[in-house]
């Protein structure tokens, strides 16, 4: 990733001080937002549960811990993801999750809230199949305007059937949401493709273009120009 080329000021004691300010700024902002966000939402998580697990253990061994203590909330929901897991992989697990998604699938509206969180979880968390292979760039909505998508397959079934020439499927996403956006069939010969990971790509989407890969610039993109 790039990072901010900090300059010497140039100048008299004056701008040399508002340029150390600005450039402090640009160095504590982030880790101390992200430190912030890390911090308060292990809190959030370890508050739900830290309760409940505590008055559990008491309950069970009938011995006194003094207060709860601090971080077996988090510990637990950590275990309980694990569990969850572990449990819907084996064949009565995936049974039970079948039953819950066709109960969930008959109330209105809550199926469509479900059906779209679970949708983008597939995309982003399952770690069965890269729903995204590759980054690719192709010209788009005009010739000359260029956009980044994800490859996802090469195109089968009734699309490409209709077809004469040989397509691919391409996520293109929007920014700086990309978890929204449109599926576009092209040409195989028209996508480009780039030295980038999908986590670098995501980032650029996201940044709006604010955040590049820090390469060197003789790697460019390579040209996978009729290549699946």
């Amino acid at each position: 990733m790039t990072e901010p080329v900090l300059l010497t000021p140039k100048g008299g004691m004056g701008k040399r001080i508002r340029a150390y300010f600005f450039t402090g700024l640009v160095v504590l902002v982030p880790l101390v937002l992200t430190g912030y966000i890390i911090w308060n939402l292990f809190l959030a998580i370890d508050g739900i549960l830290r309760g409940f697990v505590y008055e559990l253990i008491l309950e069970t061994f009938g011995t006194t811990l003094g207060k709860p203590i601090p971080g077996i909330g988090f510990v637990t929901l950590i275990i309980l993801i694990i569990v969850t897991g572990a449990a819907a992989r084996n064949y009565f697990g995936k049974k039970l999750v079948a039953v819950g998604d066709q109960f969930v699938a008959r109330i209105p509206l809550i199926n469509r809230i479900y059906g779209a969180i679970k949708q983008i979880s597939h995309a982003f968390l399952s770690s069965q199949r890269e729903v995204f292979q590759k980054v690719v760039l192709f010209e788009y909505p005009r010739a000359g305007i260029y956009c980044i998508g994800f490859y996802t397959q090469d195109t089968r079934g009734p699309v490409q059937e209709s077809i004469d020439e040989d397509v691919v499927s391409i996520f293109l996403p929007t920014t700086p949401n990309p978890t929204s956006g449109f599926l576009l069939f092209v040409p195989k010969t028209e996508i480009i493709e780039l030295d980038l990971t999908i986590e670098e790509a995501l980032k650029l989407i996201i940044s709006g273009g604010a955040i590049v890969p820090n390469r060197n610039a003789d790697k460019g993109a390579q040209v996978g120009r009729g290549n699946k």
